[in-house]
């Protein structure tokens, strides 16, 4: 109590000389508070953790050099709207004060760069990337959002793309995406090779894995969550840029008591065709249609095109109102030419792949007394993916439709009860509609198959933080209607974390969850063979509602720019198909349901060193189908990379950001023929499922990023990343078909060596 009262006394203190004398020093010359936190960081051999857009408009008086650390930081809580707080290995975070409308934010960090600087561990067991304060990861030089979210052991894609990342063994369907609480249906840029959400509106990702809040629904193997910037802003800025793939820009403008932002990309192939657009086209081009047709026909005229475009206004209507509307909208287009010389008449048509997303929300927030805060939350969230597929030789056209539309609104009652509970309560209507459409001209044929399902949730959850704040405990209950089933369903969550001795902390989560929308791929060649999978809704019988058990424990060890981290965890997925998990094998035609289960465990050792930080992680998985209606009841699932490796490190000074990195996986599961007996009745003759492996993955990734001052106000980036530079041939998938009474085996590559270089100017 004592040194809490002398810490108020030294604060009034300083505030009192700084507003009557320093003030009054015109003559003296302000600095920026990032440039203060690097004379203090040298001074008193600390780190300040904080995000740059916070801090980037706030000029200081130095403070005196005579102050101790703990002066210093009182003095700078007394002329800045921050708080202080050190933590492990002399680190320090700048948090900011909090205002009325950030009483839903309850979780606090655990762990400061779990990995690197900008990815936190937070006390509700998820984890935190902020992009504003991110550092660099090897290949990267844009925070591709779902690809930094890959760093983290347990997550991985296993083709290489950000439409197929697996947490902890699921497929992607089972993962809930969100951008600013809408959820969305489409992931990735050119199919997938990167993300489609754009970094330079996107403030904060977060991550979970286990021990989700209740006010969430789908998603049963993990939420990975991207938030726009939650303050009005008071000062114009923005950037632009161009790379390799695209070129962008951004700007954050300030209306008074709402402020605009605006974000959108365009690919740069209708200028010019660079070495990293012409690997991706090929990567995603590989065994399709766009790369191999009938021997008397010729593609030609091969187009790719993708934009996006994101808005987001806020408005602080007063002290306890705010408004805040979300806008995004995406798309991709492939379109190529087939020709072909049919008795002795040229022709050609036009094949196409479209993929689009567009979804709008708004959100409104009341602040009713120091006690009670309610959000409401709506969004419409729409997507279509289409194919027009040209048959020269049997003069056919045929055209593939996946349409996904779905409606949300959600209310939500936050209560603080005292300092150590809050209490978070709402209801959460959702309706989806999915459509799909296959149209065959000659002969004509048509099937068109649509759903629509509704789900009423009900959800509440007590948080509790300790008076020290070593003990964070969040429990709760989900119940939701699903109406055309009459189906019932109770979801309880929980997650804690307790610090002990100092230095080390356990954890413990775990969750009941559902979801009425997988994907699956009817044929290798739908949608011609580039975006073959369609999103469809459980029925209830054939395709069930998937429902998910999941339960981690973990513990870990931070001092001295030390942290040892590992978890173990056990996950039961019932309700998948078989249509929804890719078999390429016996069972590629194959319909029944059943279930999937996972048992892990997730390793990480990180080290910081100065302007030095080096890290380890380690996973493994063993994951097992059950599916009693197919001949082999129990079997190694499609995506059981039991063993995987990552291990980087990062160099970053004031301007020069470097970072290497090797990922290593011991291969695929894979289904190959039988040696010597290859072929039986015709077909090819199997050996168990997923017995076999692929040859293990290796590939190594560097990148570089240096600031520059243009002007006092300008300053640009330059980054350089090199993709796969061994240039190593990694085979992601191998299949096998029969052609003249033969077995071909067909191999699909991973990316080869892929530079990437970046400008971007901001303003």
């Amino acid at each position: 109590m004592a040194i809490k009262i002398r810490r108020y006394i030294i604060l009034l203190f300083l505030s009192f000389i700084f507003n009557f004398f320093v003030y009054s020093q015109t003559t003296e010359d302000k600095q920026s508070l990032s440039a203060v936190f690097s004379i203090l960081e040298e001074r008193f051999k600390v780190q300040f953790n904080y995000a740059e857009d916070l801090v980037s408009e706030i000029k200081i008086i130095s403070p005196d050099d005579a102050l101790s650390l703990e002066g210093t930081l009182v003095y700078l809580e007394s002329v800045t709207n921050f708080s202080f707080q050190i933590i492990a290995d002399n680190t320090i975070l700048v948090l900011a004060n909090p205002t009325p409308f950030t009483l839903q934010e309850l979780s606090e960090v655990m762990v400061s760069g779990y990995i690197v600087k900008g990815i936190n561990k937070l006390s509700n067991g998820s984890f935190e990337i902020d992009i504003s304060d991110f550092d660099i990861l090897p290949g990267l030089v844009d925070t591709d959002v779902l690809q930094a979210v890959q760093a983290f052991p347990g997550i991985q894609s296993i083709n290489e793309t950000v439409s197929n990342i697996n947490i902890r063994g699921g497929s992607h369907d089972q993962n809930l995406i969100l951008w600013d609480d809408i959820k969305m249906y489409q992931s990735g840029h050119f199919f997938g090779l990167i993300s489609m959400f754009n970094p330079q509106i996107t403030q904060r990702v977060s991550l979970t894995k286990n021990g989700s809040g209740t006010e969430f629904t789908d998603g049963v193997s993990g939420i990975i969550s991207m938030q726009s910037d939650r303050e009005v802003t008071k000062a114009f800025k923005g950037n632009i840029g161009v790379n390799f793939i695209d070129a962008n820009g951004f700007v954050d403008v300030p209306l008074g008591d709402s402020s605009l932002q605006i974000a959108a990309r365009k690919s740069i192939s209708d200028f010019t065709e660079t070495p990293t657009y012409n690997n991706f086209f090929e990567r995603i081009s590989q065994d399709t249609e766009v790369e191999n047709n009938a021997t008397s026909i010729i593609n030609s005229d091969k187009a790719f095109d993708f934009y996006d475009m994101s808005l987001r206004w806020i408005y602080r209507i007063n002290d306890k109102e705010e408004l805040r509307v979300n806008f995004i909208n995406v798309t991709n287009e492939l379109v190529f030419n087939e020709n072909a010389t049919i008795d002795s008449v040229e022709d050609s048509r036009e094949s196409s792949l479209s993929q689009n997303s567009i979804a709008g929300s708004v959100a409104y927030s009341r602040i009713w007394n120091d006690k009670w805060l309610t959000t409401f939350e709506g969004y419409e969230t729409d997507y279509k993916l289409k194919s027009i597929n040209a048959n020269l030789l049997d003069s056919q056209r045929f055209l593939q439709e996946n349409k996904v539309s779905e409606t949300s609104l959600k209310l939500k009652v936050d209560y603080k009860i005292n300092e150590h509970f809050n209490l978070l309560s709402g209801y959460h209507f959702v309706e989806t509609e999915i459509t799909n459409l296959d149209d065959v001209d000659v002969p004509r044929f048509k099937l068109l198959i649509s759903e629509v399902v509704r789900t009423h949730g009900i959800f509440s959850q007590l948080y509790y933080k300790s008076k020290d704040k070593n003990t964070n405990i969040t429990s709760g209950l989900r119940y939701n209607y699903i109406e055309k089933f009459g189906k019932r369903l109770l979801e309880p969550r929980f997650s804690l974390s307790h610090k002990f001795l100092d230095h080390f902390s356990v954890e413990v989560l775990g969750e009941f969850k559902h979801q009425n929308a997988s994907q699956i791929i009817n044929f290798q060649n739908d949608f011609l063979g580039i975006e073959k999978r369609r999103w469809q809704l459980s029925n209830d019988r054939d395709i069930p509602v998937i429902k998910s058990r999941q339960v981690s424990l973990g513990v870990s060890y931070d001092k001295s720019g030390w942290l040892f981290s590992a978890e173990t965890y056990f996950k039961k997925v019932q309700g998948i198909t078989t249509q929804s998990q890719g078999f390429q094998n016996q069972y590629e035609f194959v319909r029944t349901s059943g279930s999937n289960e996972v048992k892990g465990i997730d390793v990480l050792i990180r080290k910081r060193l100065d302007r030095f930080n080096s890290w380890l992680s380690y996973s493994f998985m063993d994951s097992e189908y059950e599916f009693k209606d197919l001949a082999e009841n129990t079997f190694p699932s499609n995506f059981n990379i039991r063993h995987a490796v990552t291990l980087g490190t990062n160099y970053s000074s004031n301007r020069l950001k470097l970072s290497a990195g090797l990922n290593w996986n011991s291969g695929r599961p894979t289904t190959q023929p039988v040696i010597n007996n290859a072929i039986l009745n015709g077909e090819i003759n199997y050996e168990s499922t997923n017995t076999s492996e692929l040859k293990s993955y290796l590939r190594v990734d560097l990148s570089a990023l240096y600031d520059l001052k243009l002007s006092a106000k300008t300053k640009a980036n330059l980054g350089l990343s090199i993709w796969n530079v061994l240039d190593r041939e990694n085979i992601i998938n191998s299949f096998y078909r029969i052609s003249n009474d033969e077995v071909t085996e067909i191999q699909q590559r991973s990316l080869g060596i892929t530079p990437n270089v970046v400008f971007r100017v901001n303003f």
